[in-house]
Order: C-alpha cells, then structure tokens, then sequence
C-alpha cells in the first residue's frame, strides 16, 4: 500500500534542509558556552536563574496549549531558546520568581497571544526583559558577585568615568570577567557562537556585522563614555548577544536582503542614540523592539516584484484600452 501523500499548500515554497527542531537545537549550542562562561565568572545561582527560565517557559508553552486544545509544539526547542535567551539578559542575582513572571510573559503574552511560533511580532525574550526592567528596575540593575555588589561598564561610560580603578580591562571583557547579565559578560564566545550559526547557514552576516559596527562607531563618535571608545562600545552590554542571537529571529527580522541592511543599521542607530542619551546605560533590547515593530513597513518597501507581472499586465491594459477606443470611433463613423 502506497501511504505517499500530495500536500497543496499555498506559495511560496520554500525548500530548506532545517527543521524548525534542528535550527532551534543549533541555537542552543551556540549558545551554550556563552552561558557556561556566565556561570563560571558570575557564579553558580546564574545556572540556577537559567535552568527556572527554561522549565517556565516549556511549562507555559505545554499548559497553555492544553488549555487552548492546541497541538503542543514544545518538542522544537522554541520555547527553551526563548527561556535561555531570557536568562542571559538578567543579572545572576534577580529573584527566582521574577524570572518566572518574565517567562510567562515571553511565552503567553507576547508569543501563544499572537498565535504562537512563526507569528510574534516581537522577539518574545527581549519583550519579557523591557516589562521586567520597567516593573522591577532595582532588581534588574543590581549587580552582585560574591556578595559585592558594583556597577557594569555601561554604568560607567554612562556617568563618563571609564578611567575608574573598577572599570575591567579589554581583556576581562573580552573573556567576560566583569559584571552584567548572564548571558552577554563573554564577547569571545558570544561571537564564536555567531560564527558557527553563520557557517551552518542558519543566520546571515548582515543584521550582526552592520548593527554591530554600526553600534559602536556611532556611540564613539556621539562621544559616549566622554570619548572615542569603539572598543569599549562593542564588548560591553548585549550588543553581541543581541545582534546575533535577537536581530537575527526570523519572525521578526525582514525577509530581504535590503531590508536586513535597514533593519540592522536601524537598530545601531537606536542603541548608539540610547546609550548616549537615554534614560538607561544600555540600548539594545529597546531598539531591537522597535526596530521589530516597523519590519512589516520595510518587508513592503523592499520586497521583490514578481518577474514582468505588473508591467506585462500594465501593457496589456493599455493595449486593450486602445483597441476598444478604436473600435468606438469606427462604430461611431
């Protein structure tokens, strides 16, 4: 018995040799190191933080589905990119519970709201972390190792004393040796990590190279830090993380290649400006969101035309047009 079916769906088909399971898989282990490194240098409640990110986040995406009669798609590993993607923008030290209204909120609200994956209009992690910042903005900002509590290097090029004896070396924030959120302290193996999703094809180099770059020498030239830092701009923050972990969804990134040029230099633009002279040290996880909200707009203005249908119709019209004005005039006479 033959059991070989024809599946008629609409356009476009698109053939691709990942799955949506396989590309998630691929995330989480580039991921991963960075995460390790995180709680290597920031101490052991981050795997703590990590592991309550995660479990929130299944567990609202399994529930939720039930409840609604859905068929459960927590088997793709989405819903653990978006737990582990939270739990690297938070500081080791916010409270469990916190963490686990942040994932119920990325999953929910801002995900199975909109109809779950594939139709978010928002990166689901970056949106939990800006109601948590707003809600709960001591907890978020608090930065303790060791029980010693200290300001990151964004805190510091913010009130402009970057030549502060507590201010980490290039190197320390290279490796990620300093303070900040879980996932964005090591620069090394946040781009190793971008890299290898890069060589397996399952981002693009545009959105990361232009938004990074387009982020640290706008904030040098807008003089952030009270000087010109491109260096301290790129390896501190999220910048990294977010340009090739956040930028890059494929939900809420444009589909075109002009678009992602936009799209990306929008986004460095945004943080470069919010950085300098925003209410807050960092810029990234607001810009991406806003960026995520006019993709629509530029996904239409650089979209492709079909190949000759719009001016072929055009020229038909016009010849149709003509011909039946000639045949009123001979009817006429």
């Amino acid at each position: 018995m033959n059991n070989n079916k024809l599946f008629v769906a609409s356009s476009p088909h698109v053939h691709s040799p990942f799955t949506t399971r396989r590309i998630m898989a691929y995330v989480i282990g580039a991921l991963a190191p960075a995460g390790l490194a995180g709680v290597f240098f920031l101490g052991f409640r981050s795997l703590i933080v990590i592991i309550a990110c995660i479990l929130a986040c299944v567990l609202s995406e399994y529930i939720w589905q039930k409840l609604m009669r859905q068929t459960s798609t927590v088997k793709d590993l989405s819903a653990v990119v978006t737990g582990l993607l939270l739990a690297y923008n938070l500081p080791p030290s916010i409270p469990i519970w916190m963490a686990v209204c942040g994932s119920v909120f990325a999953i929910i609200i801002v995900k199975q709201f909109y109809g779950g994956i594939g139709c978010n209009i928002v990166n689901p992690a970056l949106a939990a972390r800006a109601m948590m910042l707003i809600s709960w903005p001591i907890a978020m900002t608090t930065w303790t190792i060791s029980g010693v509590s200290g300001a990151t290097p964004l805190f510091y090029m913010k009130d402009g004393i970057i030549n502060s004896p507590e201010f980490p070396s290039v190197f320390n924030m290279f490796i990620g040796n300093m303070r900040g959120c879980i996932g964005e302290t090591s620069a090394l193996l946040i781009i190793l990590g971008g890299v290898f999703l890069i060589y397996k094809g399952i981002i693009s180099w545009r959105i990361p190279v232009i938004y990074i770059v387009t982020a640290a020498i706008l904030g040098a030239l807008f003089q952030h830090g009270g000087g010109f830092h491109p260096i301290y701009e790129l390896l501190s923050g999220g910048l990294l993380l977010g340009a090739f972990f956040m930028a890059t969804d494929y939900t809420t990134s444009p589909m075109q290649a002009q678009g992602q040029y936009i799209f990306a230099f929008g986004c460095g633009l945004l943080t470069a400006l919010i950085r300098t002279w925003g209410g807050y040290p960092e810029g990234v996880s607001f810009s991406i969101l806003i960026m995520n909200i006019t993709v629509p707009l530029i996904d239409q203005y650089t979209k492709r035309r079909a190949l000759g249908e719009v001016k072929e119709a055009s020229r038909l019209n016009k010849l149709l047009r003509k011909l039946n004005r000639r045949k009123g005039k001979e009817a006429a006479k």
